[in-house]
């Protein structure tokens, strides 16, 4: 919602959305006033897992969250919305890990290059051949 209405200048202000949506929503009145109340914290969150209430519930149940998501790959029970979602948190927390991630995959799949955070320039692994990296 926060990207369509940057994207549309739609000025959608989300802690308000939240307000709105209690009106006959499934989802608990107290978790969307938590919702609304981050977001009148901090108008220009960029996600609610930043947001103090939000950070705090999520780590709290990460242990059982990640040994939920190992338990149902090893009994072969798909999980996609626990695991992507899982993916998704570890990213967020990650400094670099998503696009340094990104960058690799897309040298080795189009040798598109990439930057190092520890020196100047542009690279690109020989990955078909001996592996080495050139400066590209």
């Amino acid at each position: 919602m926060a990207a369509a209405s940057a994207e549309y200048d739609w000025s959608i202000n989300l802690g308000d959305m939240a307000t709105i949506w209690r009106g006959g929503c499934i989802i608990r009145a107290k978790f969307l006033d938590r919702i609304r109340e981050a977001y009148a914290d901090e108008p220009h969150l960029p996600s609610l897992l930043f947001a103090p209430y939000f950070r705090d519930a999520v780590a709290q149940g990460q242990d059982a969250w990640r040994r939920v998501v190992a338990h149902a790959a090893q009994v072969g029970i798909p999980t996609p919305a626990f695991s992507s979602s899982l993916a998704y948190y570890d990213g967020l927390r990650a400094q670099r890990l998503p696009a340094a991630l990104i960058q690799g995959q897309r040298d080795y799949f189009g040798a598109h290059t990439y930057r190092r955070v520890d020196r100047e320039g542009l690279f690109h692994t020989m990955w078909g051949e001996d592996r080495r990296e050139v400066s590209a």
